[in-house]
């Protein structure tokens, strides 16, 4: 039977992605008044930007901007002013202090879960970010908080190892197939996959086939009767 399940952090306990996309937006805005966006590919520049500095940034705000200003010098051939880059700097000093906004119901479906097995808190991301996030989010049921620099099968066996479960004992709650349910399903673990509006293209992951080990579910109420299914089947 299930033993452990995993929340995912941002986008499965609270809200990130749209704060994310609307730095986007501004950082269109402010890049409009040096180039025309549709022929300088905007987008696929800054992700592919920021794809690049992955390993050396990671995940999260800091490395978004950094990559932000990076993109920003190339896209405008070194000619984006000072002021500009300061507010783009700004710009994720904003996104750094944003207050945690819970999903709706989500934290009833946490203590709900917390009451039938063991619960933990998986999250990716920069360190003090995640830290303060989760020190802000309310939720006290979790036995266990990491913070990791990716979500891949390496880190899943690692943390599974760590909580001396076998895969088959451990389900993973989240919104990202990429990085919460399909890792946890190539080691043979279960997963509850509750898509969020707001997908980062990165996070995206086409010709994922989970049947038999994957519940999608439409909303928080939904999480502990999937749980409950898969524990059975299990």
């Amino acid at each position: 039977m299930i033993q452990i399940v995993g929340f995912d952090g941002d986008d499965t306990l609270w809200r990130s992605q749209e704060f994310y996309d609307q730095a986007q937006l501004d950082f269109e805005a402010i890049i409009a008044r040096y180039v025309d966006l549709d022929s300088a590919g905007l987008r696929a520049t800054l992700l592919a930007t920021e794809r690049g500095n992955l390993a050396q940034y990671g995940y999260g705000v800091k490395g978004m901007i950094l990559s932000m200003v990076e993109a920003a010098i190339d896209l405008t051939g070194g000619r984006i002013e000072a002021k500009d880059i300061r507010t783009i700097m700004d710009m994720g000093k904003d996104l750094l202090v944003h207050p945690v906004e819970l999903l709706p119901g989500i934290a009833q479906a946490v203590e709900q879960v917390a009451t039938k097995f063991r619960v933990v808190l998986i999250t990716k991301g920069d360190l003090f970010h995640q830290e303060r996030k989760v020190a802000q989010c309310g939720l006290t049921a979790f036995q266990r908080i990491e913070v990791v620099s990716e979500k891949d099968v390496a880190t899943y066996r690692r943390l599974l190892e760590e909580f001396e479960v076998q895969p088959q004992e451990f389900a993973m709650v989240g919104n990202s197939l990429k990085s919460d349910i399909a890792p946890v399903v190539e080691l043979g673990g279960w997963g509850v996959y509750m898509p969020y509006h707001a997908t980062w293209e990165h996070e995206v992951l086409h010709d994922f086939d989970g049947v038999g080990r994957v519940v999608e579910v439409d909303s928080a109420e939904r999480i502990g009767e999937a749980l409950e299914r898969m524990s059975q089947g299990a």
